[in-house]
């Protein structure tokens, strides 16, 4: 195993918490890091977003930002070595090889499309799950009857 540098970005999202019945908040600081330049910003337009429809917390935009920075970390040859390395490393998924996983997506979707195909289309079974709109499966439990809301364009 070698170890190498990464760029990484990292948000750091300044908020401010006012505890319940206070008028004041406190401010902190929390980061989170991204490979990916895009997904950092996706996520603090997201946080931003959510924060204005909570009356107790307050995202300060001009302090919140997305900065390249790097990262030291290891770097192994391949998918075994990386597996063997970080079998027994807390919260250490072993991943599959990816014609494993391409072969358990086709599963799947198969799975999806034959139970698509045997289900009726929830306008004609009067929205009576299971069944199914456009390419979504409907269900609901215990067979109750559930509304079923479609955009309209």
């Amino acid at each position: 195993m070698d170890t190498a540098w990464i760029q990484v970005f990292v948000l750091t999202l300044t908020e401010c918490i006012a505890p319940a019945g206070k008028s004041v908040c406190q401010e902190q600081q929390v980061q989170y890091q991204f490979v990916d330049k895009a997904e950092c910003e996706a996520a603090l337009q997201h946080l931003v977003d959510y924060s204005a429809g909570a009356d107790k917390v307050l995202v300060n935009v001009d302090r919140s930002s997305c900065l390249p920075t790097t990262k030291e970390q290891p770097v192994f040859v391949s998918l075994d070595e990386a597996n063997k390395e970080l079998a027994n490393a807390e919260g250490w998924g072993v991943l599959e090889p990816e014609q494993k996983k391409a072969a358990d997506n086709t599963k799947t979707e198969a799975a999806h499309q034959e139970r698509l195909a045997s289900l009726p289309d929830c306008e004609a079974n009067n929205r009576t799950p299971p069944c199914k709109v456009g390419q979504i499966i409907v269900e609901a439990e215990r067979g109750e009857e559930m509304e079923v809301w479609r955009r309209e364009n």
